[in-house]
């Protein structure tokens, strides 16, 4: 099992960021509690999470799914001339 705060915090750390660093969000999340905390399982079958997207400062987070894997990526906000690789799985 996994929630978009543990999954989120993992891809904000390879970037220097924390979720302290988040200026904005949206989701699509209707249940009860917040949507960071909200279980689900991340494993192979469909997607489970919830959409989402973060703004902080230097990048944009947003959910990725391949064969119902599931985890958070991530893109710079501004241009940087750095090249996004493949998202998904090959």
């Amino acid at each position: 099992m996994a929630t978009w705060r543990k999954l989120i915090a993992t891809e904000m750390k390879k970037h220097g960021e924390s979720q302290d660093d988040a200026q904005d969000w949206a989701t699509n999340y209707k249940g009860e509690g917040g949507w960071l905390d909200a279980e689900f399982d991340d494993g192979y079958g469909g997607p489970e999470g919830c959409h989402f997207t973060v703004w902080t400062k230097k990048r944009v987070y947003f959910p990725v799914v391949y064969n119902g894997g599931e985890w958070a990526s991530s893109v710079s906000r501004e241009p940087d001339r750095v090249a996004t690789e493949h998202i998904g799985g090959w």
